[in-house]
């Protein structure tokens, strides 16, 4: 690569950068929140809708399904026209998705809005990766992108008490009602919003053929594929236990009731932000120092499946153990970084969202497959669902983190091809 391909971004002013940073972390907050949202209302739509934990399964993992088909062509637009003009267009588009939700009257048509809203929030995270790197040097980006995260938690987090609060007055379509309204501001906002300029300092468009060479180059590198399979098995499987089987668990296992479930999924939504912030700054100040941020990534990846082994053999509800399970579970954001700094800029939005074309079906499969086997346990009385099944669902995603860690710990790239 050469010319503004290579370069680094030059430093900006800090309005021009809280331009680039507020408009895509609101972004990013609505993205979170309708990812867990379900977590809360799914009591709601299984009592109004009658879906069984399959059915809530496939309904909430369908956001991770479009969202995950989206990316690989998200890659290229962003890397083609620039962060700012698809992540507006997009967020029209989730706009839309949860009109069609809050109208639902069936599976059909809960599953109809839920993609919409999959692949409308497709952008929010990615878009904001490529901004970022186009403005702040690559030693920040770790605690930049840690920030970004951030963002997304206060979103869970609003999706988790405030959410609850309003759906009891008013509803759970209000609640999509009310998302649907700021999915239209946050669309205005980023697409004027957000400084022009890195635009017009975009090379020149490659041929499309081109663009998808640079996705057959990240995918025959030998250091993304000692990362990723890690990376996506842990965050395949927090997105899928925080974005909806937390909740249940708290419920059936623990023997929450809803208020309570709800002040618990708080509380993990700032277990969260705490982990987006303090681990992208350890990374940050680590790698001064010579630690490598994949270091700390699969450190807190370890971590993770720790504290996820202990909840799972105590059937427990801890406060304390779910804390640590929001924490440590954000570790999974922090290869993004690090895998950014071993490729040119010009390739950044191909390489995250490669990444995330592995990491979303996962988590797809993992949030469905999580439902079938809860389902074959159902409880005694008829109402939720015996733990043996959630502890055998937890049990499979444990299984697989062990089997992407080791594989990270026994394979070198200088044994593989060059990358």
């Amino acid at each position: 690569m050469t010319g503004p391909e290579k370069a680094h971004p030059r430093p900006a002013k800090p309005a021009a950068l809280a331009r680039v940073f507020a408009p895509f972390a609101f972004g990013y907050f609505l993205s979170y929140a309708y990812r867990a949202i379900n977590a809360v209302i799914a009591p709601d739509l299984a009592g109004e809708l009658r879906l069984d934990a399959d059915d809530l399964g496939l309904l909430t993992s369908a956001f991770f399904l479009f969202f995950a088909a989206a990316q690989l062509p998200l890659g290229i637009a962003l890397d083609r026209w620039g962060p700012r003009r698809i992540e507006a267009a997009l967020l029209l588009v989730a706009a839309l998705g949860a009109l069609v939700f809050a109208c639902a009257d069936g599976l059909v048509t809960l599953l109809a809005g839920r993609a919409l809203i999959g692949l409308g929030v497709s952008a929010c995270l990615m878009a904001a990766f490529k901004a970022f790197i186009q403005y702040f040097p690559p030693a920040r980006l770790p605690l930049v992108n840690g920030c970004q995260m951030a963002a997304g938690g206060l979103g869970a987090m609003t999706a988790t008490l405030p959410a609850e609060a309003l759906a009891a007055d008013h509803g759970w379509r209000a609640v999509f009602y009310l998302l649907g309204f700021l999915s239209l501001l946050a669309a205005a906002f980023v697409f004027f919003v957000v400084p022009r300029d890195a635009e017009r300092r975009q090379p020149a468009h490659a041929p499309v053929g081109g663009e998808l060479a640079g996705v057959g180059h990240i995918l025959r590198s030998a250091r993304f594929w000692r990362v990723a399979p890690a990376t996506v098995a842990s965050q395949a499987s927090f997105l899928a236990i925080q974005g909806l089987w937390v909740g249940p668990w708290l419920h059936d296992v623990g023997g929450l009731a809803g208020s309570a479930v709800a002040g618990r999924l708080f509380a993990v939504a700032a277990a969260m932000i705490a982990g987006f912030l303090l681990l992208g700054f350890a990374a940050e100040r680590l790698s001064q120092r010579g630690v490598a941020p994949i270091a700390v990534a699969i450190t807190g990846m370890s971590v993770f499946a720790a504290v996820l082994t202990t909840i799972v053999a105590s059937a427990s509800a801890s406060p304390l153990l779910w804390l640590a399970f929001g924490f440590f579970g954000t570790s999974g954001i922090l290869p993004y970084a690090a895998l950014s700094q071993q490729f040119p800029p010009a390739l950044a939005g191909r390489l995250n969202t490669t990444l995330n074309v592995l990491v979303f079906p996962a988590a797809f499969a993992a949030q469905w497959g999580m439902g079938a086997i809860i389902a074959q346990w159902p409880a005694g009385a008829g109402v939720g669902h015996d733990a043996v099944g959630y502890r055998v669902a937890f049990a499979v995603m444990l299984s697989l983190q062990g089997l992407t860690l080791a594989w990270y710990a026994l394979f070198r790239p200088e044994r593989g091809r060059r990358g």
